[in-house]
């Protein structure tokens, strides 16, 4: 079996649009976002207007990270020290950091073999733990039934915080991915949607949750210099008592991003054809199960995910290694070590254990693999050969 030659941290260069925006920016020397001449605009003012819109959302807030986004947002939705926030047992560090990060306890719900939140364990976890907001991860792009998750929290009068930095230009039953509750929460980090290296969105419809994250990233009581802000009175009775946490975007990622948002919607129908491909070709192997991606689900296949239910410790980490020296990336989120970007909640041990045993089931055979656009399709089926030849070929002591 030939080896692969690709790179799976390689991503697409900037368009030349990007480039261009940047360099105007930096000759201009307005990095800062506030930092404009009279009856200018910034970048990042733009950019905020044209993500709200690309969205549907009145308001729209840029930021440092994704990360950043979600404890804005926590802080923001009135979540304090001690508060129980509930959200899936499956996600990144940055998730259960965000709720630490305002000194709340983290509530881990079980998942799903398809890789979403459990809504069964979520009801019973409302009732147990007095738990009011589910900070909601979309992990790696999988979207749940979201019509019975916002009925079932609109019962229980829960508040819904959307972690979308995987689900950038996705939906469900045609609405976007990040609109279903307060807010929605979105990354640009370099591996995501859309790439400014670091960088964070925040969206909602609601005026006084926007005004209180706005003076919370540091607005220094530029809050009318925003392109998708709420109005002057929403500021009033807060803009004295908020205190600036600064984690503003600058207008060189801006920049740089607004080209690229022009180029999401064709960029997903790119992913999803290398993704509809690894996924056919997988999902003809022996022993591989693709989690089921719903009618209603429009998703955005910027990496996939498959399980080997039957795999054990000894056979993942034959699997893992056999791929890589044939050029393959594997994640393995059954690895009791956190690597690189893949963790479980066993490492994340600020906070306190809890059992979990149906994540723990399904995460332990559970593989993470990234496909970015740098990707032919011609790669995708190199790949797809090479997982199948060393599956047939790795100690399958436990396969059905």
């Amino acid at each position: 079996m030939d080896p692969f030659r690709g790179s799976f941290t390689q991503q697409e260069a900037l368009p030349e649009a990007a480039v261009a925006a940047a360099i105007d920016v930096i000759r201009g020397g307005r990095l800062h976002r506030y930092n404009v001449a009279e009856g200018e605009q910034s970048s990042v003012s733009r950019l905020e207007r044209a993500f709200a819109d690309y969205l549907g959302a009145r308001y729209c807030l840029a930021c440092a990270s994704g990360g950043y986004a979600m404890s804005l947002a926590l802080r923001a939705a009135g979540v304090g020290p001690g508060d129980r926030v509930l959200t899936n047992a499956f996600t990144l560090a940055p998730v259960p950091g965000a709720i630490a990060g305002v000194a709340a306890r983290p509530v881990l719900v079980d998942i799903t073999e398809d890789l979403v939140i459990d809504l069964e364990d979520l009801r019973r976890k409302i009732a147990s733990t007095g738990a009011r907001v589910l900070l909601l991860s979309n992990m790696r792009g999988h979207l749940c039934n979201m019509d019975a998750l916002v009925a079932l929290l609109d019962d229980a009068g829960i508040v819904l915080i959307e972690d979308c930095a995987h689900t950038m230009g996705a939906g469900w039953n045609g609405r976007p991915s990040g609109s279903f509750g307060l807010a929605g929460c979105f990354s640009t980090q370099t591996y995501k949607h859309l790439n400014s290296g670091e960088g964070g969105l925040l969206t909602s419809d609601n005026a006084e949750f926007m005004a209180r994250a706005i003076m919370l990233s540091g607005s220094y009581m530029h809050y009318e210099r925003h392109g998708a802000a709420p109005p002057r009175e929403a500021f009033d009775a807060i803009r004295l008592e908020t205190p600036n946490m600064s984690g503003r975007m600058d207008n060189l990622r801006a920049a740089i991003l607004l080209p690229q948002l022009a180029a999401l919607d064709e960029n997903t129908r790119r992913w999803n054809a290398r993704y509809d491909l690894l996924a056919t070709r997988l999902s003809a192997i022996p022993g591989v199960v693709l989690p089921n991606r719903p009618q209603a689900e429009a998703y955005v296949g910027s990496s996939i995910q498959f399980r080997l239910p039957w795999v054990d410790e000894a056979s993942a980490r034959e699997f893992i290694a056999a791929n890589k020296v044939l050029g393959v990336e594997l994640k393995w989120f059954g690895d009791a070590d956190p690597t690189g970007f893949t963790s479980n909640h066993h490492s994340w041990t600020y906070i306190e254990p809890q059992d979990l045993k149906q994540t723990d089931r399904v995460l332990a055979g559970l593989f993470d693999m990234r496909i970015p656009l740098t990707f032919t399709l011609d790669d995708c089926e190199h790949i797809a050969g090479i997982i199948a030849h060393t599956l047939a070929h790795i100690s399958l002591d436990g396969a059905a």
